[in-house]
């Protein structure tokens, strides 16, 4: 039986870094035609800011904030067959600014009808690599949403559109009890209104009174494959020697965040000028910031804590996080040790 079913983990998840020019231009590179695209300036504080094919071109959502989604015809004008199109927004396109972009695939629509919930949703999904974008109006009432990946997601981030709110988060590391919100410091709590108190299935997930009634929903949801994504949690020994944490494969990007107390989603990204040291806030507009205080070492198997900070390696610290592949561990392309 083979490792994984991915060879090659940049036909699904690719980052590809650009510098703004202050007018327009296609960002090309990425491999494939990116279904979920999420832009952060490295040079400047700007918003997060996220766009998807299941909602549009020009409708962007910000992950560090609650407002809800809007057009801005200056913003992602179009997915293309090697990457996007942008126009000259400072947010996304400052000249000379340096930027991140992490892209997701899913199946390059703006998504099908899926009636296994009990409202009907619009979903886009890649089987294969465990992520989906879920569209849906909200009853107010308890529901289950087909989410279309045919395997329990390991992890959900929804965020309403037509209304601000918060960025729900479901984690299996904390179960449907209780949620996190991206856009927030906030330590994990409990609330039976948001994922009414009940885990997800192979084919749905359930919401709560939480989702206003005639609210319209989008949900990126992430099952784990084994080689090219894990969702799992570690507990922080506040040591420059810290745990290793085994993924199974050499990571590209890395989010973590400590969830039994408050703690910034610290963005680790391969990609970045000082690898181990550099990274990014999720829940902030902050610039891309360095310092060994957060330091990861991303290793051919996994990653390694550095750092004593807090938010990554607190002493006693629940600290759950989400990785996507850069190589496999063992495949056509193995990952090498550094």
């Amino acid at each position: 039986m083979a490792y994984t079913t991915i060879k090659k983990p940049s036909d699904y998840f690719n980052t590809k870094l650009y510098t703004g020019n202050g007018s327009t231009q296609s960002i090309t590179g990425v491999g494939f035609q990116p279904d979920w695209v999420w832009l952060k300036d490295r040079t400047s504080a700007y918003n997060h800011v996220v766009f998807d094919k299941v909602r549009g071109v020009e409708k962007r959502i910000f992950p560090n904030l609650t407002n809800a989604e809007d057009t801005a015809a200056d913003t992602l004008t179009a997915f293309n067959s090697d990457g996007f199109a942008i126009g000259s927004n400072v947010g996304i396109n400052t000249n000379t600014n340096n930027y991140v972009s992490w892209n997701w695939l899913a199946d390059n629509t703006s998504g099908s009808s899926n009636t296994d919930g009990s409202i009907t949703s619009t979903v886009s999904a890649n089987t294969t690599s465990g992520f989906s974008i879920v569209s849906w109006t909200g009853s107010g009432a308890n529901a289950t949403i087909g989410h279309g990946l045919s395997t329990t997601p390991s992890m959900i981030i929804a965020k309403s559109r037509s209304a601000s709110g918060g960025w729900y988060t479901y984690h299996k590391s904390i179960g449907a009890t209780k949620f996190l919100q991206l856009s927030t410091t906030d330590a994990s709590a409990t609330n039976s209104t948001i994922w009414n108190n009940t885990e997800p299935t192979s084919s749905f997930f359930s919401t709560g009174t939480a989702f206003d009634n005639g609210t319209t929903y989008i949900a990126y949801c992430f099952a784990e494959v084994k080689g090219f994504s894990k969702f799992s949690s570690y507990v922080g020994n506040g040591s420059t020697d810290g745990a290793f944490v085994y993924t199974g494969f050499k990571p590209k990007l890395v989010i973590v965040k400590e969830y039994g107390a408050t703690g910034n989603w610290i963005m680790k990204e391969s990609r970045f000028d000082n690898q181990n040291d550099s990274y990014i806030l999720a829940n902030a507009s902050d610039a891309e910031a360095s310092g060994s205080v957060v330091g990861f070492d991303l290793l051919s198997n996994g990653f390694k804590l550095r750092g004593t900070a807090g938010d990554s390696n607190g002493a006693g610290a629940d600290i759950l996080y989400m990785a996507f592949a850069e190589e496999p561990l063992v495949g056509d392309n193995p990952a090498t040790a550094r």
